[in-house]
């Protein structure tokens, strides 16, 4: 009987990762950067901004590098490997496009040997459309034997004082206590918040960073596109931006693919949304499973092969030109 009961576990880790000063970080964690003082870039000195789109002070304490580093703490949807509105994706090869999907359906976003990353999307269909608007609502992600989902709480109207975000981890469910660097963790998984509501940051280490953000559609949104969102629901969804560490070549996923080093991407140049296909090849069953037709995900012959990873997209700068369109890209 106790198995069929939530496990709600409240865990404040405060800092725990890495103490914060004035322009400096310090590792508190076991870990390659274990009690280094280390003094921030001078083009971000500071560790938090009310700015979510700039840049702040960042201590990756699992890296070997041990090098602070500038960064958004938030998705940056201009930039490779973002999902966000309606939904546009950024690949890794830094090329925009759109990937429409199903309401109340799920789609592979990446599936290697030891991840899997799956999305549900909401959306409606306005009369006369022939197909759907949609957002993605939640994630889930598979890695070796273990499972986490997030998602969007659903919400009549928006408010940004009221935290969105829903967790579990392995089956159980999770509360993260509010508040700027609020985190919990596991042995295989860190989650903390980058705002005090509403955006956290996953950490897999030396696999994957995920920053995830919940917003709602816009009245100027809606006005803009002409979604129709009716009244009594904001379709509270989520922005989010993957960085990859170590992926194989044989990478998959409606993003995935992106990072294949030999992927030719069929969006067509110039247009203002160029949409990709591969809604048979890319549906799964539910949130956290791996049967779609292209599926990689094995954990264990994931451990029995070593295959090159792909370069890492995951610090390129790109500014956006009118329309979402027009992305350049900066080391």
């Amino acid at each position: 009987m106790a198995g069929n009961k939530l496990l709600v576990i409240v865990l404040v880790l405060v800092y725990s990762a890495a103490d914060i000063h004035a322009g400096n970080v310090t590792c508190r964690s076991k870990g390659p950067c274990f009690l280094k003082k280390l003094s921030c870039p001078v083009e971000c000195p500071l560790t938090t901004s009310s700015n979510p789109r700039e840049k702040v002070c960042f201590l990756n304490c699992n890296s070997p590098i041990c090098k602070p580093e500038c960064k958004h703490r938030v998705p940056n949807c201009n930039s490779p490997g973002s999902a966000c509105f309606d939904p546009r994706f950024i690949g890794g090869d830094g090329i925009v496009f759109y990937f429409h999907g199903k309401s109340n359906q799920h789609f592979t976003l990446v599936s290697d040997l030891n991840l899997q990353i799956n999305a549900r999307f909401i959306g409606l269909r306005p009369a006369g459309r022939t197909r759907d608007f949609t957002w993605i609502q939640a994630l889930g992600i598979m890695f070796n034997s273990h499972t986490f989902s997030l998602e969007a709480t659903r919400a009549e109207t928006w408010d940004g004082e009221i935290d969105h975000l829903k967790f579990t981890h392995n089956g159980n469910e999770i509360v993260i206590p509010e508040g700027h660097l609020s985190s919990w963790q596991s042995p295989e998984i860190r989650v903390e918040r980058t705002l005090s509501k509403n955006s956290v940051v996953i950490i897999l280490p030396e696999v994957a960073e995920i920053s995830v953000k919940v917003v709602p559609v816009t009245k100027e949104d809606d006005r803009i596109h002409s979604y129709q969102i009716p009244s009594g629901d904001c379709y509270s969804h989520l922005e989010v931006q993957f960085k990859f560490y170590s992926l194989s070549t044989e990478v998959e996923g409606v993003l995935g693919r992106t990072y294949q080093p030999e992927f030719e991407n069929p969006a067509k140049p110039g247009v203002a949304m160029p949409v990709v296909g591969g809604e048979d090849k890319y549906r799964t069953t539910s949130l956290l499973s791996a049967d779609c037709e292209s599926c990689l995900f094995s954990p264990a012959e994931a451990t029995e092969r070593k295959d090159v990873s792909v370069m890492d997209f995951g610090m390129l700068d790109c500014t956006a030109g009118s329309n979402g369109h027009g992305i350049v890209c900066r080391k």
